[in-house]
């Protein structure tokens, strides 16, 4: 790493720290703790128009200031993995009718061990000969990559193998599985995601109580955290994540985690005898001795009535996507909580975006 890009990674790294201790300074002093990023490579998704140009296809993304497209060939964000892939993908596209033509998009999904999921989008119908072409492009990746395509068009899906992959996590000295599937939610920042888990374990307190956590996803903090609490139970609307979810219980051979569809609000209607659902028929609410809850909501933040939820627990862990709707929910729950951790997690380096994390504890 040049000592020029080290430099202006850790300007900008302060920066957010800065802010992030702005935000929180009405409810918290103390230390803030890092959780840094590489400089490049970090990225382990990408999505990137196409611009055909005469005889040339090529990557194009746009500029967020004036909106011109420029030429990507390399995007120094991305893993290594999706950057030999663009560079494949581009020459495979030179004097290739079949698969350039009416090409709209790529999106690139890799793991930390060198697997790639590349899904192709047209503004044609996909058929035969297409599927026959791509299986000659897979050959000309490099034999220790683990590669898949899928073709997309309107109403149409060719999976060629499979829509996921299967990412290994090294998480506290284990290595955790999670299938992540084309087109829904994944942490982008693979070593970054890992700090966040890890630091999520760090302030659990009482590993003979239970845990519920809110926004689970696919159980990326859910799986690993099961191993410091007596039992977990999480909610998540999505079906296709609460599917890749119970795969994740299963390949981990975690036996103390149940996953429910639900959204937070639907919880808090369930737990609270407001309304029952036929979706938490085999769980027992009042069976569980909740000590934290573990939310990592979207950017929008989190709603008045699950708030109210969130305090009646003795522990807190809030990792945030926007700190400016944390700070806003803080204002409530910093009536019956304290702050006792603060972190910032830099998922995006080189963006204004800020990923952070705080810890409270109930008021004595």
């Amino acid at each position: 790493m040049s000592v020029d890009l080290s430099e202006k990674y850790q300007r900008q790294l302060d920066e957010k720290t800065n802010r992030v201790k702005e935000l929180l300074s009405t409810f918290y002093g103390s230390t803030i703790d890092i959780c840094a990023s590489q400089p490049s490579n970090f990225r382990m998704r990408a999505e990137f128009r196409i611009w055909h140009d005469g005889p040339d296809t090529y990557h194009i993304m746009f500029d967020k200031v004036n909106k011109e497209q420029y030429r990507v060939d390399q995007l120094d964000a991305a893993s290594k993995v999706i950057n030999i892939g663009m560079q494949i993908m581009t020459d495979a596209f030179a004097g290739n009718e079949i698969l350039r033509r009416k090409l709209f998009q790529v999106d690139y999904l890799s793991t930390l061990t060198e697997e790639l999921l590349v899904t192709m989008i047209y503004h044609k119908q996909l058929d035969e000969e297409w599927e026959a072409e791509i299986q000659k492009l897979k050959a000309t990746f490099p034999s220790h990559f683990k590669v898949n395509f899928i073709g997309r068009s309107k109403k149409q899906k060719v999976m060629l193998n499979t829509d996921f992959v299967i990412e290994k996590l090294p998480i506290n000295g284990r290595a955790y599985e999670f299938k992540q599937i084309e087109n829904s939610f994944t942490q982008p920042n693979a070593n970054v995601n890992c700090s966040m888990i890890e630091w999520s374990m760090a302030q659990v307190r009482d590993k003979s109580t239970d845990l519920l956590e809110l926004y689970c996803g696919s159980g990326n903090f859910s799986v690993p955290l099961a191993s410091s609490f007596k039992r977990v139970l999480a909610t998540e609307i999505s079906k296709t994540s609460v599917n890749a979810a119970q795969f994740n219980i299963a390949a981990n051979n975690v036996d103390n985690l149940k996953i429910v569809r639900l959204s937070s609000e639907e919880f808090v209607e369930a737990i609270t005898g407001v309304r029952e659902f036929n979706r938490l028929k085999d769980v027992d609410l009042h069976d569980y001795d909740f000590s934290t809850v573990l939310v990592d909501p979207p950017r929008a933040g989190i709603d008045d009535k699950t708030i109210a939820l969130m305090q009646r627990f003795d522990n807190i862990i809030y990792i945030s996507c926007n700190p400016l709707t944390l700070a806003d929910n803080l204002q409530e729950l910093n009536k019956t909580h304290e702050i006792k951790r603060a972190a910032l997690f830099d998922q995006f380096p080189f963006t204004e975006h800020i990923e952070s994390g705080v810890y409270l504890e109930r008021r004595s």
